[in-house]
């Protein structure tokens, strides 16, 4: 499957998380989920975890789960995924389009001190939208500038080059394994100190 990754310093995990609500439906059909972050920040948030929502406490552990779901702006590719059965307009013209699943690490697999945010499509036609609509491209490159990130990879998971969409505080189009970035550890190097 299909999906973007976000990296930022640990220290913004607390507001990439409430950025990512913002974006949330409306309208809910099940409770809040609190969450407690190393650290102890408290947040409660419109989605679920391994899709309950019963309080979850990351203090002592490296990750978290939510099932989630978020509004996007129609454009040309997600009006002709609303056509193939995926829910339609709302009347703000924005989309609900989920479920997308989020991981949170708080010690990244790339970087040990940047934390991950990765945001995979459930549906096989859910990741062709990934990759085709300009406006989910925009809500993940947009949810990493205003969290503070410091990269937007989008991974086709099956081995296939990463595609940058923002690094260090620009938009970007470049590929990992292209002449800039031979490898992931090459763009990790591009990152600034973390304890900065």
């Amino acid at each position: 499957m299909y999906g973007y990754d976000i990296y930022l310093r640990p220290r913004n995990v607390a507001r990439v998380l409430a950025n990512l609500a913002e974006l949330a439906p409306p309208a809910r059909a099940v409770p809040p989920l609190e969450i407690t972050l190393p650290g102890g920040d408290r947040l409660v948030l419109p989605f679920t975890s391994d899709f309950k929502s019963d309080p979850v406490d990351c203090s002592t552990s490296g990750a978290l789960e939510l099932d989630t779901s978020l509004m996007i702006d129609v454009d040309d590719a997600l009006h002709e995924y609303a056509q193939t059965g995926g829910p339609g307009p709302e009347p703000d013209g924005r989309i609900q389009i989920g479920y997308i699943y989020v991981t949170i690490r708080f010690e990244s697999l790339l970087h040990p001190g940047y934390a991950s945010v990765q945001c995979w499509a459930a549906t096989s036609g859910m990741s062709r939208l990934f990759a085709r609509s300009a406006n989910v491209r925009k809500v993940f490159t947009d949810l990493t500038a205003d969290s503070g990130g410091v990269c937007c990879l989008f991974d086709t998971g099956d081995g296939a080059p990463e595609q940058v969409c923002w690094l260090n505080g620009e938009p970007t189009e470049e590929t990992v394994s292209g002449p800039r970035f031979p490898d992931l550890r090459a763009l990790a190097a591009t990152w600034s100190d973390p304890g900065q």
